[in-house]
């Protein structure tokens, strides 16, 4: 079945002046989908829970945008030490990471700004605790932490994502 997007009406193809042939290729030439298709009505710099999104859809998108793709399964996480460890590993910090949430922020934001040009960020926290040693002041100080980068990165026009999800 074709998609609504297949029945919408086409751009003009070509100015009156052009050729026949300039005409034919842009009839050949493939649709290119809107830069962010696959993220279709999701602000460019936010932080919000998965629901709508299975984490190989965001794996798809951020490699069909040629974006970064970060992504930590905390399950088995129980306390904020826990978590911590877990981003920095699955996410492949470098070892002198300081393990606390300044340094997570630091991570996320000014050395990856200072190593050039950004493409933007897919970032998907998986199964966030809710333990009594990761509490929800914990998990919103977690959350404050990715709410802080994707400000950071719109102020530099980079698109940075974030996804997460609670047991």
């Amino acid at each position: 079945m074709k998609t609504r997007e297949q029945f919408e009406p086409a751009a003009p193809l070509a100015t009156p002046s052009a050729s026949t042939s300039e005409k034919a290729a842009e009839m050949n030439a493939p649709a290119l989908p809107p830069k962010d298709a696959p993220l279709k009505g999701v602000r460019s710099n936010l932080v919000q829970s998965i629901r709508a999104f299975h984490v190989h859809e965001l794996h798809d998108a951020a490699r069909e945008l040629g974006q970064h793709f970060l992504y930590a399964n905390l399950a088995s996480a129980q306390t904020k030490q826990d978590v911590l460890e877990k981003i920095a590993q699955q996410f492949t910090f470098p070892a002198h990471f300081g393990k606390n949430f300044d340094a997570l922020y630091d991570c996320m934001t000014d050395p990856l700004h200072k190593s050039g040009a950004q493409p933007g960020f897919i970032v998907v926290l998986e199964q966030i605790p809710a333990t009594p040693k990761f509490d929800k002041e914990a998990r919103e100080q977690l959350l404050d932490i990715f709410r802080d980068a994707a400000d950071y990165w719109a102020e530099r026009k980079v698109p940075f994502r974030c996804f997460y999800s609670f047991p």
